[in-house]
């Protein structure tokens, strides 16, 4: 009995191949196609055409290099031919925007924040193309071939259909077409992500994260949520990508939160509720350091970490109960998702070594000894600032092969 194999799913192997090719070459050029079709395991026909293609598209190109062992003339390799090939990364803020010309090797050109603040949909739309307008305007001289433009935005996204859900800080705007809309102007393929989706990314691919195949990142700040990569791949990469577990309910007598619920975790250990609980124990323990700072009118962050650092104890039980309320979630995850580490990106890093430990004992205590012993709770390598975590969606679609197809295809 045949098999009608579908051009769909045909197509669906050519890039994902193409992109598992890329993806060695990039991570171990100058490679030999012999040592490629063994990494890839693919036959070497396929090796040849699919390498011959990317080099025929000035993505790879052939060079020399030494081969270990052997005498006589150099080996011929493959290595990622990146120069001249560029990349527009964006972040989108409340009341700026990030634009930034990259190289495919992740090389920042230039990098540019900009106020930007607009109300309504199409006036939106429209400024930032302008924005990006004077961008290229302004340095036309260090532009070369531009690929792909990539953008991420801490709101609700449709990543597959590159529509923003809403904007709430921005007269609670919905629905914004930004690929359609970007595309047609531009024609280049439009990449759109959850700045924390983004981010995750970035740490999975060349941060604390690499070479780690599953892992959760926890993000404890304004807001708290995570982004969870398992076997490889982000969780829900094609809907939001953001785990909310700053919704998940804590403590059912507890604040009200802004989503319409009562006690998330959210109202207890974002920074901005950490802040608000220090200066209500403060105001009952007047002989301590952090007291001292809510009274001169300094509390921050990294004040309430120094109050840490330099031994104080309400300062360290607060921090400590925060560790303890997050370890509880934290649990759960481990034993849904069974990760090799967990990523902590947030302010109170300054204070992990008392944050991490009050974590790790709630995930002992509450998961299966075989999915918590072996975890590592370590800090991301970066922050969720600048304009990296956009240039790794962009990383993410060569490896996947999607950007490479486009490009193939001219």
């Amino acid at each position: 009995m045949s098999v009608d194999v579908q051009p769909s799913h045909i197509d669906q192997i050519k890039q994902t191949n193409v992109g598992l090719i890329y993806r060695l070459i990039d991570q171990h050029g100058p490679i030999s196609r012999i040592a490629l079709s063994k990494k890839a395991q693919l036959a070497p026909a396929s090796i040849t055409k699919i390498t011959r293609e990317l080099i025929d598209a000035h993505l790879v190109k052939e060079t020399e290099f030494p081969d270990l062992g052997f005498r006589g003339r150099p080996a011929i390799g493959l290595k990622v031919e990146s120069e001249r090939w560029q990349f527009l990364c964006i972040r989108i803020n409340k009341s700026t925007i990030t634009i930034a010309l990259r190289e495919l090797k992740d090389n920042l050109v230039v990098e540019e924040e900009i106020p930007f603040l607009m109300t309504q949909s199409q006036l939106f739309l429209n400024c930032l193309a302008d924005k990006m307008d004077d961008f290229f305007f302004r340095h036309q001289s260090v532009i070369e071939r531009l690929t792909a433009i990539s953008i991420i935005i801490n709101a609700p996204v449709d990543p597959i259909n590159g529509i923003i859900r809403n904007l709430t800080y921005c007269s609670n705007m919905q629905d914004i077409p930004l690929k359609e809309f970007l595309h047609h102007r531009t024609g280049l393929p439009i990449f759109l992500q959850h700045s924390i989706t983004a981010w995750t990314i970035a740490e999975f691919l060349y941060g604390a994260g690499k070479n780690c195949q599953n892992l959760i990142q926890l993000v404890i700040d304004d807001n708290v949520a995570a982004g969870v990569i398992t076997a490889g791949q982000i969780l829900h990469a094609g809907q939001h990508g953001v785990v909310e577990i700053g919704h998940t309910q804590i403590d059912p007598e507890g604040e009200p939160c802004y989503c319409g619920n009562i006690g998330c975790l959210e109202t207890v250990v974002s920074i901005k509720n950490i802040l608000a609980k220090t200066r209500y124990l403060a105001e009952r323990c007047l002989d301590t350091l952090t007291y001292a700072i809510v009274s001169n009118k300094s509390l921050t962050i990294d004040s309430l970490c120094q109050s840490v650092i330099d031994g104080d104890s309400l300062a360290i039980e607060i921090i400590h109960d925060t560790g303890e309320h997050i370890g509880r979630i934290m649990a759960l995850m481990v034993n849904i998702f069974n990760p090799e580490k967990i990523l902590i990106g947030s302010p109170l890093n300054g204070v992990k070594h008392i944050l991490y430990p009050a974590m790790q004992q709630q995930i002992a205590q509450r998961s299966l000894p075989g999915y918590s012993q072996q975890i590592d709770i370590v800090a991301t390598q970066f922050d969720n600032t600048g304009t990296l975590p956009a240039a790794a969606l962009i990383k993410q679609s060569l490896y996947n092969g999607e950007l490479l197809i486009a490009l193939m295809q001219g």
